[in-house]
């Protein structure tokens, strides 16, 4: 005879349990997929690196904001790759252009062109395809190069700026030619010795998608932290703080020789440009001083100075927040925000050359002649003219007309 025996009710503790499971399911996030979620077995969590604050996918920008990236990117490319390449012939080719300040000129015109080929096109391609395909190891060369160009650009403006300080507010013209080159290699030098560590992975960089290229991300390793504020306090601050030092004693110099011309027009002392052969005095007669010789370069410097603020200053405050602010390094945004900050620091090599052009008529007028080797329609230009005279002399002029 078989006995039916009835299955026991669920006790109240099953139910219990049974009713949280249904409703943590119901609970999950929409980014996490169902068939992940098993009873038997659960996937441990990832290991923390630092690429695991990142996710796998991420939508990036938008359709038209990225078409509007891709044609902004380059025309940058193009135009920081050709103006410096320019730059570069024009101080190579022509010995007249061989100055201290335009041999500076030059070495940053080559760490901008060096920039446009080296990193610009990698970063294109990263906002064309929302993710990072060329690899770990090369995401972190290309970072140490970035820095190492950067960095190179900023100290051959900071060297610019203190020789312009140095002939202006205390007459002293130190720069040579063969002191320029040796500053050069100095600079790049240690330009390399601070950038190479990012090339070995100390410290650790975010690689994209969070970013278009390797970037500083959110950390708590103090080495880590180290590092950044390290960077960015030479790369940014100390030469912002001595290069407004500088042009601020430059602008104070100018104004009190101005002031003092106005007042005093006829005690000026002409003996330096006797010596230079610019006039020869047969009777006294009215002179005043043409001090715009001083305030030209000077403002050329200064444009330049009030580019590199304007691209840089917002990278560098996005590179600080990002590494000590976990919420936005996270934000939606974040690859945006991260590519208009990042194309902003391009564009500076980009206005360098178009600088050059506007300001220094020598550039100007050896542009226009090396144009006719390549588009041959071009009228051609005389040849070279020599440096005639320092850079700390006096220039003075006639009654209506300048006698250099």
């Amino acid at each position: 005879m078989v006995h039916s025996t009835a299955a026991p009710p669920p006790e109240a503790g099953d139910i219990t349990r049974l009713c949280c499971l249904v409703t943590g399911l119901l609970k999950l996030p929409e980014s996490t997929s169902m068939e992940n979620v098993s009873m038997g077995s659960r996937s441990p969590p990832a290991p923390l690196t630092p690429t695991a604050g990142a996710p796998e996918s991420l939508q990036g920008v938008g359709l038209p904001l990225q078409v509007f990236f891709c044609l902004v990117m380059a025309a940058i490319l193009l135009l920081a790759l050709l103006g410096n390449v320019v730059v570069c012939l024009m101080v190579y080719q022509r010995s007249a252009m061989r100055s201290a300040i335009n041999i500076l000129l030059a070495s940053l015109a080559f760490a901008d062109m060096m920039l446009a080929i080296l990193n610009m096109p990698f970063a294109l391609v990263t906002v064309v395809t929302t993710q990072w395909i060329f690899g770990d190891v090369f995401c972190r060369v290309s970072a140490m190069l970035f820095w190492f160009f950067v960095m190179e650009g900023v100290a051959i403006l900071l060297i610019i700026s203190i020789d312009r300080f140095l002939i202006i507010v205390q007459k002293q013209d130190k720069l040579s030619p063969q002191r320029a080159k040796v500053l050069i290699v100095v600079t790049w030098g240690l330009s390399f010795i601070v950038a190479f560590p990012l090339a070995v992975g100390s410290p650790p960089l975010h690689v994209p998608p969070r970013a278009p290229q390797c970037v500083f991300g959110y950390s708590v390793e103090p080495g880590y932290l180290t590092y950044v504020l390290i960077l960015m306090l030479v790369f940014f601050f100390l030469p912002f703080m001595v290069m407004l030092y500088t042009f601020m004693g430059i602008l104070n110099t100018i104004r009190h020789n101005a002031i003092r011309i106005h007042s005093h027009p006829d005690s000026i002392c002409l003996s330096q440009a006797s010596k230079l052969g610019l006039l020869s005095l047969q009777r006294p007669f009215q002179m005043n001083i043409d001090i715009s010789f001083k305030t030209r370069a000077f403002t050329t410097i200064l444009i330049l100075f009030s580019v590199f603020t304007v691209c840089w200053a917002p990278f560098t405050a996005y590179s600080l927040v990002a590494t000590f602010s976990d919420g936005f390094y996270h934000k939606d945004s974040f690859f945006q925000i991260s590519t208009w900050v990042l194309w902003l620091c391009y564009l500076k090599s980009a206005l360098n050359p178009l600088i050059y052009y506007w300001r220094i008529k020598k550039f100007r007028d050896a542009c226009l002649d090396l144009m006719p080797k390549y588009f041959k329609f071009l009228p051609q230009l005389p040849g070279n003219t020599k440096r005639r005279i320092q850079p700390s002399a006096v220039y003075v002029c006639g009654e209506h007309r300048a006698v250099v």
